[in-house]
């Protein structure tokens, strides 16, 4: 299962992360976000080894919405040693996502 990324281990696990990280910000409520989900659980386990995958509840954790401006969900974003260095907005297929991670790896 991806990272569950809240506001209290957000430093630890994304701003100290010595490997890129992605992370989908979700909602329950959300149906683009539903579809978006077992993309980002393959991605998971497939690029777990060699980067943060994680995924944040907006409704649960405000403040990591917030620092990183989250207007509309699904909304993924790249970060590279603490960085935003891309994001992707809306439902999109994989490759597009495995083309962003691969970018910084």
């Amino acid at each position: 299962m991806a990272v569950e990324l809240t506001d209290a281990n957000f430093e630890e696990l994304v701003l100290n992360a010595d490997k890129p990280v992605m992370i989908d910000f979700w909602a329950e409520w959300c149906g683009p976000c539903r579809m978006v989900a077992p993309i980002v659980e393959e991605m998971h386990g497939e690029y777990g080894e060699r980067a943060v995958i994680g995924k944040v509840n907006v409704d649960e954790n405000p403040g990591i919405s917030a620092k990183f401006g989250i207007r509309n969900i699904p909304t993924i974003v790249f970060l590279k040693n603490g960085e935003l260095v891309d994001k992707s907005v809306g439902a999109v297929p994989k490759n597009v996502l495995t083309e962003k991670i691969d970018n910084l790896l």
